[in-house]
């Protein structure tokens, strides 16, 4: 799982427009308190082995979710627009794996209250999730 994570955080650092977006704010797992919006985190969903013919083989469903503090949607839309431009059906080098897919599938969106130090304040929340396949060499 670590190769596939630092797999997904390369292709995110090296992007120019979703990398741009949230100000290189992408986090594994969960933001730190306080950060700063919009930021994306991402996190391993479940991850399921499989076995046939003596390989092995990884079925993953990561999911990303965006957060946005703009008080409309255009901002969490632009940046789910660049996540899927970035993703869906991308080639990523794994180290020790072969992609096989990564494929998007759900996608939820959330209007959230969150309160800070400076009260209440309405956040965006859109996750996108992604089906992927990985083959160990």
């Amino acid at each position: 799982m670590k190769n596939l994570t630092t797999a997904i955080y390369s292709k995110m650092t090296s992007s120019t427009n979703l990398y741009t977006d949230i100000g290189g704010r992408l986090y594994k797992g969960e933001a730190p308190e306080g950060a700063e919006f919009p930021y994306v985190v991402f996190f391993i969903v479940s991850d399921v082995p499989e076995y046939p013919g003596g390989k092995t083989i990884e079925q993953s469903l990561i999911q990303f979710s965006i957060f946005s503090s703009a008080s409309s949607s255009t901002e969490v839309e632009t940046i789910l627009t660049d996540l899927r431009a970035l993703y869906d059906d991308c080639s990523l080098s794994i180290t020790s794996n072969t992609l096989i897919y990564f494929i998007r599938e759900n996608l939820t969106t959330m209007r959230d209250d969150i309160t800070t130090t400076a009260g209440t304040v309405g956040i965006w929340h859109y996750s996108q999730e992604y089906n992927i396949w990985t083959v160990k060499n």
